[in-house]
């Protein structure tokens, strides 16, 4: 059974740092695709935004303005995915949800992913 448990969220002021977490078990992970979406408030399930994401080859994607900012990586046998937010802003604030799958649309749409985490909040104050 496929499993993603993200940890690492938290209460930041503005310009902080914090690093996801995500343990994937229970998969043959040749040709996986990994992300981490984003949920504000009051947005939809369908609303998720792509933050970061990572091809079964190692390329990375990110979503607009969060490169330089937000890095995405892999542990060991891509058992672990993180996801490092640097000078993070309030607009910040959302549930992040890693997701994995394999690699069949482009990898930032969320609807190409059929795994996901239980959701780690991340809240940035001003």
């Amino acid at each position: 059974q496929v499993e993603l448990v993200d940890s690492g969220g938290g209460s930041v002021a503005a310009g902080g740092s914090l690093r996801l977490s995500c343990e994937v078990s229970g998969w043959n992970l040749d040709g996986v695709c990994f992300g981490w979406f984003r949920q504000a408030p009051g947005k939809e399930r369908e609303e998720r935004e792509g933050v970061a994401a990572i091809s079964a080859g190692g390329a990375t994607y990110y979503g607009s303005s969060l490169q330089g900012r937000f890095h995405i990586s892999q542990g060991n046998a891509k058992k672990a995915l993180y996801l490092q937010m640097n000078d993070l802003k309030p607009e910040d604030t959302a549930m992040y949800y890693c997701a994995a799958d394999y690699c069949r649309g482009p990898p930032l749409v969320g609807r190409f992913y059929t795994y996901w985490g239980q959701g780690t909040q991340v809240s940035v104050s001003s």
